[in-house]
C-alpha cells in the first residue's frame, strides 16, 4: 500500500481531552500516541496509521497526553509543542524527567534550527515539520520502533516466515501471504516479543485502538485464520498456545 500526504500546518480547532478515568496498561505491541491539538491532523494521523495495523490513541492537550504516557505503554509518541493545556516542550521534559520509556517525535509547525536543536536537546529522538509526508512519518515510526526493541532490519525472521514491519507484509520463502490489518498486527506483536507469551488482552491491544476494543473471542478467531493463511503457504505451525496464558512463537 502507497500513500503520499501531505498535511498543512495546524487547524484553528481544537480536539477535546478525552474521557478521563482508569486507563489499563497495554502490551508491548506497536502502540501509538498522538498529542496534537488540531482535530484534522490528529484524525488524518490517526485513521491512517490504524488503517496499517498500528493501535492508536489520540488526545487534543498536553496535560491529556501526559497522563496517557503515565498509564499506558507506548512504543512512540506523535508530539506537537503548541499545545493547550501544557506546551509540548514541558511534556517532554516532564515525560524525560519520570524516565517514560517512549520515544518521542516531534512534529510541529515550528521549523527553525534552534527549535529543532531545543527539542532534541530536552529528550525527542526526532522531529519532523509541518507540512510533512505521511510516508516518511510512517518510514520514522517504524525505525523508532525497531531501535525500541533493538532491531536494525525491518524484517523479522521466523524460519522461512518473514514479517517486513517496514512494509506491514507477510511472506514465506519470497512469497507474499494476504493477511488482514488484524491478522498482521498480531503476528508482528508475537514475532516482536519473540519466545514470550501473549495474553488475548495484550493481543487485543496490539490490535484495536482504545475506542475500537472487541471480545478476546474475536482474537482467537483472528489466530486460528492466521494459522491457516500460515500453513497453506507452507509456513507450517508457527503460532503456538501457552495453555492459560495466550498464544507465542518461537
Amino acid at each position: 500500500m502507497h500513500r503520499h500526504f501531505l498535511f498543512a500546518g495546524r487547524g484553528a480547532r481544537r480536539e477535546s481531552t478525552e474521557a478521563a478515568g482508569r486507563l489499563p496498561d497495554r502490551a508491548e505491541a506497536m502502540n501509538i500516541l498522538i498529542i496534537e491539538d488540531s482535530k484534522v491532523i490528529a484524525g488524518a494521523l490517526r485513521d491512517g496509521l490504524s488503517r496499517l495495523g498500528y493501535a492508536v490513541d489520540a488526545v487534543g492537550d498536553g496535560l491529556a497526553g501526559l497522563e496517557y504516557a503515565r498509564h499506558r505503554s507506548y512504543d512512540v509518541i506523535i508530539l506537537d509543542l503548541m499545545l493547550p493545556g501544557l506546551d509540548g516542550l514541558s511534556v517532554l521534559q516532564r515525560l524525560r524527567k519520570e524516565e517514560q520509556p517512549a520515544h518521542v517525535l516531534i512534529l510541529s509547525a515550528k521549523g527553525q534550527v534552534e527549535d529543532r536543536v531545543r527539542g532534541l536537546q530536552l529528550g525527542a529522538d526526532d522531529y519532523m515539520v509541518k507540512p510533512f509526508s505521511f510516508n516518511e512519518l510512517c518510514a520514522r515510526l517504524a525505525s523508532l520502533v525497531r531501535r525500541k526493541y533493538d532491531r536494525k532490519n525491518p524484517v523479522l525472521r521466523l524460519g522461512g516466515l518473514e514479517v517486513n514491519t517496514a512494509a506491514r507484509e507477510l511472506s514465506h520463502q519470497g512469497r507474499r501471504i494476504h493477511a488482514t490489518r488484524g491478522e498482521y498486527a498480531i503476528l508482528e506483536a508475537l514475532a516482536l516479543n519473540r519466545g514470550r507469551a501473549l495474553t488475548l488482552e495484550q493481543l487485543v491491544d496490539a490490535v484495536h485502538d482504545s475506542d475500537a476494543c472487541p471480545g478476546t473471542n474475536v482474537i482467537q478467531v483472528m489466530v486460528c485464520n492466521l494459522r491457516k493463511r500460515l500453513a497453506a503457504a507452507g509456513a507450517g505451525s508457527v503460532i503456538r498456545t501457552r495453555r492459560g496464558v495466550g498464544y507465542y512463537v518461537e
